[in-house]
């Protein structure tokens, strides 16, 4: 069920939505001129977008196509197309990474978990591209798709969690497209080395920026994976950054990383 809070008096609409395991957060920037029942169709098309994908691609529902698949008890011809599009695009980033994003390298089978996410994020939020909507912020658990400005000359800030003091920012930065991180700060040792098939990740918390949230996403899980040496690898990947936390709180980035100048104002937490 899609929840919505008061419009605030700024112009910002918020919607919440419990999919994939998670509450999805929708901030919406509008124009007076812009009628609510067009917003709420609006978000009525992007909730069905990320439940879309809940019901394809979850590992937990046992008669899921990715989970038939993943016992074998369908193939890939019986795979809806957005489940072969999501496999084809994890191929590319798998090509990307050299193998340390790596969702056929999982126990039990293909896993596009690391990508889905930021994939459906990403689809829900091109709904809002429309007009008497100036901004929008899909937020899926802290990984962060926008379109748009929050306001006259304003980007979207995004504070990332200093993986050794959670109550605290470690950095804050500008976002222009999208922002995934991810890390073992929060939920132990959940990643997965592709290359030897146990648990484990070289970097408390990794961040990656760029125009795609399900690039972002994956290249992030293989950043925490590999740790800070893959950051002269992304360094060559056009238009996508990264850094890296220890649980010391050092980090390492690419060289164009976008850190907020001034963080004075309001950041969206990571």
């Amino acid at each position: 069920m899609t929840t919505s809070r008061d419009q605030a008096p700024s112009g910002v609409v918020y919607y919440l939505e419990e999919v994939m395991g998670t509450v999805v957060i929708f901030d919406l920037y509008v124009e007076p001129t812009i009628e609510r029942c067009v917003i709420d169709s609006l978000v009525e098309r992007a909730r069905a977008i990320l439940q879309r994908a809940d019901s394809d691609f979850s590992t937990w529902n046992s008669e899921s196509p990715v989970s038939r698949l993943r016992r074998g008890c369908a193939t890939l011809d019986d795979m809806p197309a957005d489940v072969l599009e999501v496999l084809s695009l994890c191929g590319s980033v798998r090509d990307l990474s050299q193998g340390w994003f790596d969702p056929w390298a999982m126990p039990d089978g293909v896993d596009p978990t690391g990508y889905v996410k930021g994939w459906a994020a990403q689809r829900a939020l091109q709904v809002f591209d429309h007009d008497g909507i100036t901004g929008a912020m899909v937020n899926a658990a802290g990984d962060i798709a926008t379109r748009g400005r929050p306001g006259v000359n304003a980007a979207f800030r995004v504070g990332v969690t200093d993986p050794g003091s959670h109550g605290r920012l470690a950095c804050v930065v500008d976002v222009d497209s999208a922002i995934a991180t991810s890390g073992t700060y929060e939920r132990g040792q959940h990643l997965i080395d592709p290359f030897s098939g146990r648990s484990g990740a070289r970097a408390a918390s990794a961040s990656v920026v760029g125009p795609d949230l399900g690039v972002a996403d994956a290249l992030a899980t293989a950043l925490a994976v590999a740790g800070s040496d893959f950051l002269d690898l992304l360094d060559g990947v056009p238009d996508y950054e990264g850094l890296t936390f220890q649980t010391d709180g050092s980090r390492k980035h690419t060289t164009r990383f976008p850190f907020a100048a001034d963080t004075t104002s309001t950041a969206t937490r990571e």
